[in-house]
Parts: C-alpha cells; structure tokens; sequence
C-alpha cells in the first residue's frame, strides 16, 4: 500500500427492436423542444443539417445533458458519433439540447411523439427521464450513456472504462510535473465520475509517489466559472498540471491555465485544438464510436439491450493522439503501462473500496 498520502482542497460541497417509436394514446402532447442558447435557435426550430447521405429509413435523436452539443467533451463526441452515422449509414439525426434538468423529459417526449426509432440520451443525468419513457414506449428503443442502472428490454446502456483513460493521464502528469503539485476538477461527485478520479490519483502516484493532488468540486457540468476558479486555486497553491472531468465546466480550467502558463488535461475528446500550447494531453472515452456502433446495430437488428462496456482493449478509452507537448521518454512509458493494463499486469481501481485498498485513504470525492 502507498504510504503517501494526498493534500486534498474541496472547492464545492458534495452536494433496437425496428419497431418504430409511438407515444401512448393517453400520452399528452408532447412539449414544445427546449430553447437553446443564442445563436442556436434555428436548430432548435428544425433539424440540424444533414449529409446527403442522411433522410433514410432510420430516425435516431439525441438529447444533451446540461453541457450542451458544443461542450467540446461527451455531448459533442457524442453528436460527433451520430454526424458520422449520417454520413456513412444513411440515417436521419438531429438532437435537443438541454438547458436545465427539466428539459430531460420534454426532449425525449418530442422525439417519442416524432416516431424516432432510437433516442439516445447524453449523460447519467437523464436516468429517470430515459427510464419512464422506456416504461411507457416499449415498442421505442432507447440508449443511454454512462448509466447502467436501467435493466429494460428496451435500453442499451453504453459505459466505459473511464478510469483506465484517467490513470494513463495521471501517469503523464506524475511524470511531467515539475513542482509534484497537479490538480482535479471534477463536475460532479458521485459513483460515476469518481472512477476519474481513482484513475488520476492511481496513476499519478504510480507514476510519482510524492505527489500531491488538489481535488476540487465544481458541482456542475456547465459553470465554466467556477471550473476556471477552481483551477486558479489549485494553481495558486502550486499546481503546474490540471485534470478535469467536468464537461463544459473545463473550458474554464482550461482558460485559468492557459491565462497561467500551466499545463491542463483535457477529457472525453482530443481537446488539444482548444489550447494547443496548454493541453498537455486528454483522457478520451470514444462515445463517438460506441453512438456509431449502437446506430449501426439498430439498422443491422441487432441491437441489444443491458450493459455495453468499453474499454482500453477495444480502443473505448484510450489517451489522446496529440502527443506534441509530451516528451519521447513519456510517449513511451505509456505506452508501456497501457500494455500492463491490457495484460492485466496493472489493474486500474473503479471504486472506493479498490482505491483505498492499494492507495489508502487519499481520495475524498465522494
């Protein structure tokens, strides 16, 4: 067990079947889609463009959680995904966004009463709205991305091995820090996006025993704010490198260190066209491929409810390709430990109980 332990700053309080879709006859008429912000109302109005390939048989909506479709993480890989579904197998798309948590369940009524024949739903965050619909619509399939708490017929749960993806960039940061003083703001506290943070703390000290880590709460996935205040602190207490796994609310760790001349670590995506001198590198979970590979089962029949995890070995998490930032000795090192993990040789913790039985009582996130 690691002897090391871990400063930790706390910011903010823990607070298909092809059968086509139909909605109930005693549903009521569905609510008008959610407004988007300014300088997206046309897509709120009607669908959003298409490839000439799109406009066949298959209808497939997807709806964002409060980040957003242009959050530069999941939503948009997730879009991205869908875009490329389009393109390559012919299918009609277009998505809702999410301004609040009360635009869940009028988003997915518009494309239940529209007759979509999958509806995707961005984020653990649309559970409860993504499970009622699936109750009352079981002729509608339906997909899910990071929830696997919804054991329908009818629902495809997408998961990923985001701790792996997170590990690999911790090591890069316990191998690039020159102060031992990194950062990790997260957008949410709870089972679900903890595995980021058991990922990180492992691999930085795995890779750096006298690291300290600064965890913070930001409590949201669209504050880029107070994303940026909580970078500015871990930086003013002696941070040189930033994680987030905070959606649209890293675009503000992002920025507080890029202002500082820090390095940040993207997530979900390559995020390296954001700040190319300042993301160091990003921790990915390829939701574009798995929203792909659940169109394209859709169209084949053989689309198939439960869990569908991804992982390191199928190319579901993975670090990011831009590597221009990272010197060779660290390129290689990595690759050295994905190998591990792929092996078996290093087992990641996704847990609380895992973490603390390697790590010790270091991570507090919960």
């Amino acid at each position: 067990m690691k002897k090391k332990m871990v400063a930790v700053l706390l910011s903010a309080a823990m607070a298909a079947a092809m059968t086509a879709c139909g909605g109930s006859s005693s549903k009521e008429e569905a609510p008008a889609p959610a407004e988007t912000s300014e300088g997206e109302e046309a897509e709120a109005e009607a669908p959003a463009e298409t490839s000439e390939a799109s406009g066949g048989e298959f209808k497939v909506g997807l709806i964002t959680d409060v980040g957003g479709v242009n959050d530069g993480s999941f939503n948009q890989s997730s879009w991205e995904g869908l875009q490329r579904a389009m393109d390559e197998l012919g299918i009609e798309a277009n998505y809702l966004e999410s301004a609040t948590d009360a635009d869940y369940v009028p988003n997915i009524e518009t494309f239940v009463d529209e007759d979509y024949d999958l509806i995707i739903s961005v984020g653990y965050m649309l559970a409860d709205a993504t499970k009622t619909a699936a109750e009352a619509n079981p002729d509608c399939r339906f997909a899910i991305i990071d929830d696997s708490s919804i054991d329908l017929d009818n629902v495809t749960c997408l998961m990923f091995k985001q701790e792996q993806a997170s590990y690999l960039v911790g090591y890069v940061a316990g191998l690039m820090t020159e102060s031992d003083n990194i950062g990790f703001v997260i957008g949410m506290a709870n089972e679900t996006m903890n595995q980021f943070g058991y990922g990180y703390c492992a691999g930085a000290i795995d890779a750096n025993p006298d690291i300290k880590i600064q965890q913070y709460n930001a409590n949201s996935f669209a504050d880029s704010a107070t994303g940026k205040t909580n970078a500015n602190s871990a930086i003013t207490n002696g941070a040189d490198i930033v994680f987030h796994a905070a959606g649209a609310t890293g675009l503000g760790v992002i920025e507080a260190c890029q202002e500082a001349g820090v390095y940040a670590i993207g997530v979900d995506s390559d995020q390296s066209s954001i700040a190319p001198n300042t993301i160091i590198t990003s921790a990915m979970k390829r939701v574009d491929n798995a929203v792909y590979d659940t169109v394209k089962a859709l169209i084949e029949g053989n689309l198939e409810s439960g869990i569908h995890t991804y992982d390191l070995s199928v190319g579901g998490v993975d670090i990011a390709p831009t590597q221009d930032l990272l010197p060779a000795e660290v390129i290689s090192a990595v690759e050295e430990i994905k190998t591990k993990i792929i092996s078996g040789e290093v087992t990641v913790p996704s847990n609380k109980e895992e973490f603390e039985a390697a790590y010790g009582d270091v991570y507090e996130l919960d």
